[in-house]
Order: structure tokens, then C-alpha cells, then sequence
């Protein structure tokens, strides 16, 4: 069953001003997290991801792809970090050059858990359980088999959630606005509020209270690290990303969704992996700022306007768009003049270099 409203004059278009946290966004249009692998050796930011993020700073909100917060954290290669000086320092030009250009950014934190490879880190990757990831990882020499990666031990959990509330501390000195954790698409947090990637048996796994713990505590040490304000999360219900699977999505997501709304962070970004009506009747649960996501990840459908404005007409506060700002550096302007959108080219997602993705053009409008 799918939901739907009609458009009424008192509800919000993609281009009204927000208020979100301690921002004042100009417009609706959030740039979604999508990882490039244009980083330098190191996990270092570049002068082309300075470039690459200006073009596109009149978004209301830009998301960055996903940063890791640790070495072991890290899921694919070329991927940028924030767990070093030296990572903090490349990213300030970045973070500048979008200010610069009068936007707004917050740096998504991605810890990839058992979505990684040995040759990629140097390290096993680590999980919720002994359960590997369905398909094939990234690695320096292409696509193996995803490892089976080392269960943590109870008292290492805490670690790795404090991992993220360290890379908030690190993104707030590299100049971000503020920062999301990724608790999307089966990596850790994911793998943790799973049904069957986590097979725990102590206060992290088994019943829905215990599986959202880590979530909870990742969220809770960024908020205590960086403000309520400045803290935000992305959220796949059902997606089924990597194998992971989700047993009880109303009741997990409705639990997890509780405990957030008393950290009062700054808002949740669903992606659209379960019904409408899940999503909805999650909405209503959620008393705060909500991002929508209104496509399948990786799908054959891009988010447009259409879709947009059915979102914001059922509870959406802020609308993500992913591919289509790959190809449109001015997707507001051409989202409100109504112009095509130029078409994105798969090949060059992760090719690196600046082929594919300082090379798409703005319109050009009439005089």
C-alpha cells in the first residue's frame, strides 16, 4: 500500500528556508552521503574534494561521504579518515571552501565493521558476531569475498562506539558544521540492530533493547562530545544491505527512535528501504527534524522533484538527493527553474581521478 497527499498551500516546498540544529538552511535540498574513493594516501582529503563540495555548497545541507572514525573502521579503499592530525588538516580546506561558498556541510561518520577487508586496513575486520558479509568487498586489488570478521568482546564494544564521538570531536576542529552518524546500509551500527549478523548473547545482542544499545551509545558519546545540535544519524529500516537483516523493523526502529528523541539530536535521515507505510507510521514516531532519502540506495530510480515534493507532503522536513547531485553541481537552481537534469555516469563513481567528478557542468540559463 502506498500512501499519498495532496499538495496544500501551507506545506513546505524543496525551497523555504529550515531551521536544523543551530543552522539556518536556505533551502530543503540536502546533498546525500556517496562515497567517491578520491582520497589521498593516508585517508587524506584533496584539493579536488575541496572543488568537488564548493561546486555544490547551495544545498540547504551537504553530508560527505562516508569518513571513517578508526584504521579498523575503514571499509573501502581510497576512503577518507578523521582519526589522525594529519586527516584533520587536509579536510579544514574543504570545510573552507564550502563556507566560502556559502554553504553548509556535515561530516558523515562510517565505520564499516565486518563490511572491510584485511587488505584494505592490515587489520581483521571486527563485528557484532562471527558472520561475514553477504557478497564481495572492495579491495586495493578489487573485489574478494567478504572475511569473517572477529566477534568483540564485550568489554571492546564501548571502544568503537567512542570511536565516532572521537571523529566528532576531530570533525568540529576540521571545520564541519556538525556530523551523521552512519547507521545505514549494514555497516556497524547496522550490523549491531541486526537480526542475524548479530548473534550476541550479551547486553548487545538478542532482544531489541539490547541491539539498539550500541546505536544509542555512539549517538549519545557524539552528542556529549559535539551537541545535541550538531548530530544527526542515517537510518535504512529493512534495507537488507550486505546480508544484514531486521527480523522486527517497527518495534526495533520505534525503540531506537525513543531513545534518540530524549538525546534531542538534530534530526534522523531514513533512506526509503521499507513501505511507506513503515515509514509514515516511523515519521509520527519521530518528534524531530526528519531528511528523506526517497529512492532505494543504489536503485535504478533517481530521486526528482516529483518524488521530492510527495515526501515533504508526508512528513519530511528536508529532502536528500544522491546521484542527481553527482551530475548537476546546481541541482537547486535546476530543480526550481524546472530544467533537465543531466544524466550521471556510473563508470566514473569510483574510477578516481577528476573525470566524472569535477567535469559535469552548471546549466546554462537564460539571460
Amino acid at each position: 500500500m502506498t500512501a499519498s497527499l495532496s499538495r496544500s498551500s501551507d506545506m513546505p516546498t524543496l525551497f523555504d528556508s529550515h531551521r536544523l540544529g543551530e543552522l539556518t538552511l536556505p533551502n530543503r535540498v540536502v546533498m546525500a552521503p556517496m562515497t567517491r574513493v578520491r582520497a589521498a594516501a593516508g585517508g587524506l582529503a584533496t584539493p579536488s574534494m575541496a572543488a568537488y563540495y564548493a561546486q555544490r555548497a547551495t544545498a540547504g545541507l551537504i553530508v560527505s561521504e562516508g569518513v571513517q572514525p578508526s584504521l579498523i573502521g575503514q571499509s573501502n579503499p581510497g576512503t577518507p579518515g578523521l582519526h589522525t592530525d594529519e586527516q584533520v588538516a587536509s579536510w579544514r580546506p574543504v570545510t573552507a571552501a564550502v563556507h566560502t561558498n556559502g554553504g553548509r556541510i556535515f561530516a558523515q561518520l562510517m565505520h564499516g565493521g565486518r563490511v572491510s577487508h584485511p587488505d584494505t586496513t592490515g587489520m581483521q575486520p571486527v563485528g557484532p558476531s562471527a558472520v561475514a558479509a553477504a557478497g564481495d568487498v572492495f579491495t586495493p586489488s578489487g573485489p574478494r569475498p567478504a572475511p569473517v570478521p572477529r566477534a568483540l568482546e564485550t568489554s571492546e564494544v564501548p571502544e568503537h562506539a567512542r570511536s565516532y564521538a572521537e571523529a566528532a570531536r576531530r570533525a568540529i576542529d576540521a571545520g564541519f558544521d556538525g556530523v551523521e552518524l552512519h547507521g545505514a546500509n549494514g555497516y556497524l551500527i547496522s550490523q549491531f540492530l541486526s537480526s542475524n549478523a548479530n548473534l550476541r548473547t550479551d547486553r548487545y545482542g538478542g532482544s531489541v533493547t539490547n541491539r539498539i544499545r550500541f546505536a544509542v551509545e555512539a549517538v549519545s558519546g557524539v552528542v556529549d562530545a559535539v551537541g545535541a545540535a550538531r548530530t544527526g544519524i542515517r537510518l535504512s529500516p529493512g534495507a537488507g544491505f550486505w546480508g544484514v537483516e531486521e527480523t522486527d523493523v517497527p518495534e526495533l526502529y520505534s525503540a531506537l527512535l525513543a531513545e534518540l528523541a530524549r538525546l534531542e539530536i538534530a534530526y534522523v535521515h531514513f533512506e526509503a528501504t521499507a513501505d511507506d507505510d513503515v515509514l509514515i507510521a516511523l515519521r509520527r514516531a519521530w518528534p524531530g527534524a526528519l531528511i528523506m532519502n526517497p529512492v532505494l540506495p543504489m536503485g535504478p530510480k533517481q530521486t526528482d522533484r516529483a518524488e521530492a515534493d510527495r515526501w515533504l507532503g508526508l512528513g519530511a522536513d528536508l529532502i536528500s538527493f544522491g546521484r542527481a547531485f553527482i551530475a548537476n553541481p546546481d541541482l537547486v537552481e535546476r530543480l526550481r527553474v524546472g530544467v533537465p537534469l543531466a544524466p550521471v555516469d556510473e563508470a566514473t563513481y569510483y574510477q578516481g581521478g577528476d573525470d566524472g567528478y569535477l567535469t559535469y557542468s552548471t546549466y546554462q540559463y537564460a539571460a
